[in-house]
């Protein structure tokens, strides 16, 4: 056995299980590894060693007694700082909210707390989850593990630096537009985003109502899948979650859904994602990937997705159309920053935004106000509205055909720090996962190759509720190759 903190969640669940390692001994592992690397990383905004410490005793105590915990039991999971944590800053990577200490947990923390799992910290994000490389945050730079001049992606790139970093075995991150899957491209690590409504968003600070979701992110599938049976199910608080029991539908053992074989499924490959942006190494990756699961007995085939070309444009009315009404609550009055330059209730609330949002948020409330405007709702709005429709239906027109759809993640391997100055640039990285959102679907992005010396992901997309077949897919291909074992080599460890 190596060192701790290179265990998969796995590895960890089964040895904390035969009592071969403690709860304490792992999480004491993890945070001597983030002192290690987090002043190169930089992945976590907040780490509470002396919480973290308390939760895995905790787990010790009732393991000792006999208690049947749950296999995410001591296992130390970060979390992205836009999920509220009791007693504990959550900044949602914003100015605005830097001082903010949530009086509840959101309800995914709550029930990682209850079923065990140990926090230590809070992951670093781009400003509100707006964003594609975490150099939105208002705080700090993350930088990717296996280049430290580059970024990890966003906007959940705490998350997946973290985990690529082995400052832990298992993170949470959300997605909007693919802030889960495309960082975990870049990190070279496992994103799943799930079908919209499998995980509450109670306690999720909103970017996007009908977009935002939250989901796992590990080392493997396995790690990903133990993380989504400890977090999904139907919850009361959120009026948008999905009534899975009440409809007699099974939300829990995605980790027996961890299996090997798709002889005879049926697989798209859909023309659309490997156009124009997409470099010609990412695209030859995921190509090769798909042969293997090809000689692995699938029936691959390519297909079509028409509107895929317009999913961008009108992604990027609605999520700011969403954004402008959900961040209209930051005026400095109720909670959060308030600015010291009083001028009256209008001049406080103009002066709190200027000084507490940052470039990127600020350009996407006023597309978005602009979008919602009277004259303009139905030239932008509805239509993109339209246009969301019709995307969906390209889905379930696939989905009649194939188990499963093949792209590629992102477009390309990690960029630069800087190097995407120019708005439009930064957003055409989100261009193979945002289509995903707009239909609420689930997908998972996996290890499928590097590009001189830098991840590149697999993305694996399913109809409404088939997280099991994604799991399936992923987990053939996963143990046909050995993408998931390479680890990042850090300076000074």
């Amino acid at each position: 056995m190596g060192a701790l903190h290179e265990l998969t969640a796995v590895e960890a669940w089964r040895l904390l299980e035969r009592r071969e390692i403690s709860a304490r001994e792992l999480a004491g592992a993890c945070l001597q590894r983030i002192e290690a690397v987090e002043p190169s990383v930089r992945a976590l905004l907040t780490v509470d060693a002396e919480g973290a410490l308390r939760q895995a005793d905790t787990v010790d105590a009732r393991r000792a007694r006999g208690e049947a915990l749950p296999p995410v039991a001591g296992i130390p999971v970060v979390l992205k700082d836009n999920l509220c944590t009791e007693g504990m800053r959550t900044t949602a990577g914003s100015r605005i909210l830097e001082r903010f200490v949530p009086p509840y947990d959101a309800t995914v923390v709550a029930r990682l707390r209850a079923a065990g799992a140990v926090f230590p910290g809070k992951a670093n994000l781009d400003e509100f989850a707006m964003g594609s490389s975490t150099e939105n945050s208002a705080f700090q730079i993350t930088r990717n593990p296996w280049d430290l001049e580059r970024v990890p992606g966003g906007s959940s790139g705490g998350s997946a630096a973290a985990v690529a970093a082995q400052e832990c075995p298992l993170a949470v991150g959300s997605d909007t537009g693919g802030s889960i899957r495309q960082p975990a491209a870049l990190c070279g690590v496992v994103g799943l985003k799930p079908t919209y409504g499998l995980v509450s968003r109670y306690g999720l600070i909103a970017y996007a109502s009908s977009l935002d979701q939250i989901g796992p992110m590990g080392w493997t599938v396995q790690d990903v899948a133990l993380l989504l049976d400890a977090i999904a199910g139907h919850d009361p608080l959120d009026t948008t979650s999905l009534a899975g029991s009440a409809r007699g539908e099974d939300v829990t053992g995605y980790l027996e859904a961890c299996r090997e074989g798709v002889q005879g499924l049926r697989i798209g490959v859909p023309r659309e994602y490997f156009g124009a942006g997409v470099t010609p190494a990412v695209a030859a990756s995921v190509r090769a990937a798909a042969d293997l699961l090809a000689n692995l007995g699938a029936i691959v085939e390519e297909c079509s997705l028409p509107t895929t070309d317009y999913a961008l444009a009108a992604y990027y009315i609605i999520a700011p159309a969403e954004c402008s009404s959900n961040l209209a609550r930051y005026d400095g009055v109720k909670y959060g920053l308030r600015t010291r330059e009083l001028a009256g209730h209008v001049g406080l609330m103009e002066k709190t935004r200027d000084e507490g949002f940052g470039a990127e948020v600020k350009q996407r409330i006023m597309v978005g106000t602009y979008a919602l405007s009277h004259g303009y709702y139905d030239a932008y709005y509805r239509r993109a509205q339209q246009v969301r429709t019709l995307i969906r239906r390209d889905f379930e027109t696939a989905f009649k055909r194939f188990d499963v759809l093949l792209t590629p993640t992102s477009p390309d391997v990690a960029f630069r720090i800087g190097e995407r100055a120019d708005p439009l640039a930064m957003k055409l990285a989100d261009i193979c996962t945002i289509p995903v959102n707009m239909a609420g679907l689930p997908a998972i992005s996996v290890p499928c190759g590097f590009v001189d010396h830098l991840p590149v992901g697999l993305q694996v997309i399913g109809g409404a509720l088939q997280e099991r077949m994604l799991l399936r897919v992923a987990y053939t291909y996963e143990q046909a190759t050995g993408w998931h074992r390479r680890r990042p080599v850090l300076p000074g460890t």
